[in-house]
């Protein structure tokens, strides 16, 4: 707030009453109008979108340009800052987007007069520079504001207001414009229904709510709409719980018009921009790859396959990569036909689409020309779920687990066992460790070589094994004279404490 940077999307109205007077004048006690007030009272409403100027939000200012389809786009130009870097940078989005443009120099009031011109002099050599081709025509009286209004809409003429906020200077002409602008498309409401979203909010008492832009058809209170796609590529049936336009509650929305819908019965984390409410008749289709005619505005070296970059088409604002082009490289100023694929989710697009593609300081434009591979399944480079890996936190051995290993260890080196007591299957083994070696630290256990004794199941509940317990130590400690190490009789069935005996 400090710095007085647009960071985000913003919206404001302008009314304006039958006979072109605006509406929105302050109260008696200094505040404005609400919107509810301010659309009761005109007969024609302008909306306002603000952009950010600042180059480090220029993807929000794509969005902003791409998502929220303006009619027309008013490029503020400072008298005393002049021509800067991002005012080009937004000059030739409006124009990739073919949205027409008028100037507005602010501050007049505070520039020399020197400086104005020399900002005037730079703006229409600009305009009227082989990339734009505008006519610039600088506004002076309201003749010249009914001329301009008239011939705006054939996107070659640009007109110029020179303004001060302080002192009020020419702003009734371009109100006066402003006025006279009408919407550059006609929409019908027979058309089935498409609405694109552009942001969502979770409503405290209401739920979940998208508001967005009514690109078609006609949408009414408790209809049913298609809400997609999902990761999968999926549509999901969703009705319409109440709509808001302008801040006031309506029963319908038209082609052109933007809205809040509340949604029932979905959560708002499953929804994202980009998303679509269309009409079932439609039946939708995500699409995972599309093929795009593409014109390179600006790369500092070459384009080539498996390149990667941000996509700008409406509300949908995603990677896609290249897969294939007509061309082996791109640079600067070419133009090719590109086949795209998107890398985290489908999306529902429309052939004759604008798109802007851009990366870094990477800048190109294009219109989508064919859709492909149109289904809900997965792409063929797409991964498969991801299985939830087990804890590797190593946990200590347990007694069974140690004496499988001494089995393992004993069975090449241990004697035979006499005929008398025969082994059965799953018996453990009890080896008897040379009492001149040391036992290895933290080995876990005792190994006990060149003896294995062997009992049965019931044995071994009963605390004896195959007749072996605890109290035979010196029986099993005079064989070949070794000693005997037993670190936990316990683990026998017995009682008796670790001990050895020679």
């Amino acid at each position: 707030m400090e710095s007085g940077r647009t960071s985000s999307v913003g919206n404001d109205i302008l009314g304006f009453d039958h006979e072109g007077q605006v509406v929105n004048k302050p109260d008696s006690h200094g505040g404005s109008l609400d919107w509810t007030k301010i659309c009761e009272k005109s007969s024609k409403v302008i909306t306002f979108i603000d952009l950010a100027g600042h180059e480090k939000y220029l993807k929000t200012t794509v969005f902003g340009m791409t998502g929220h389809l303006p009619d027309f786009c008013m490029l503020m130009v400072g008298s005393n800052a002049g021509i800067v870097g991002m005012t080009k940078e937004h000059l030739g989005l409006a124009l990739a987007l073919n949205v027409p443009v008028f100037v507005v120099v602010t501050k007049i009031d505070m520039c020399p007069a020197n400086i104005l011109q020399e900002t005037l002099k730079l703006l229409q050599r600009l305009l009227k520079s082989p990339g734009c081709r505008k006519i610039p025509v600088l506004v002076q009286n309201k003749d010249d504001v009914i001329v301009t209004a008239s011939n705006f809409s054939s996107e070659r003429m640009c007109p110029i207001f020179q303004i001060s906020n302080v002192t009020g200077e020419n702003m009734d002409l371009l109100k006066m414009f402003l006025n006279l602008l009408s919407s550059r498309t006609s929409y019908s409401d027979e058309e089935p229904a498409e609405f694109q979203i552009d942001d969502t909010y979770s409503v405290p008492g209401v739920g979940t709510v998208v508001s967005g832009t009514t690109l078609r058809g006609l949408i009414r209170l408790n209809d049913t709409m298609l809400l997609g796609p999902d990761p999968l590529g999926n549509f999901l049936p969703i009705a319409v719980k109440s709509i808001h336009r302008k801040r006031m509650p309506v029963k319908e929305v038209r082609g052109g018009q933007t809205a809040s819908f509340a949604l029932k019965k979905i959560k708002r984390s499953s929804i994202r921009k980009g998303m679509v409410m269309v009409s079932p008749k439609l039946s939708p289709q995500a699409s995972w790859e599309f093929e795009a005619e593409i014109l390179v505005l600006h790369h500092p070296t070459t384009i080539s396959p498996r390149y990667q970059a941000m996509v700008h088409c409406g509300s949908i604002r995603q990677t896609a990569t290249i897969l294939t082009m007509n061309r082996d490289c791109l640079r600067t100023g070419d133009k090719a036909t590109v086949h795209f694929r998107f890398i985290k989710t489908p999306e529902y697009l429309h052939t004759d689409q604008r798109l802007v593609f851009r990366e870094g300081r990477t800048k190109a434009v294009g219109t989508i020309t064919k859709l492909l591979q149109s289904t809900n399944n997965l792409p063929s480079n797409a991964k498969p779920p991801q299985i939830k890996m087990q804890s590797t936190k190593k946990t200590p051995p347990r007694r069974e687990d140690l004496s499988t290993a001494a089995n393992e260890e004993a069975a090449p080196t241990g004697r035979p066992t006499s005929p008398h007591t025969a082994p059965v299957a799953g018996e453990d083994d009890v080896e008897v460790q040379d009492g001149n070696k040391e036992n290895k630290a933290g080995s876990g256990a005792v190994k006990l070589p060149l003896c294995r004794v062997s009992g049965s199941k019931a044995g071994l509940e009963k605390g004896t094994r195959g007749g072996f317990h605890p109290c035979d130590q010196d029986r099993l400690g005079s064989m070949r004279g070794r000693a005997v190490v037993l670190r936990n009789a316990g683990a026998f069935g017995g009682n008796g404490s670790a001990g050895s005996t020679g």
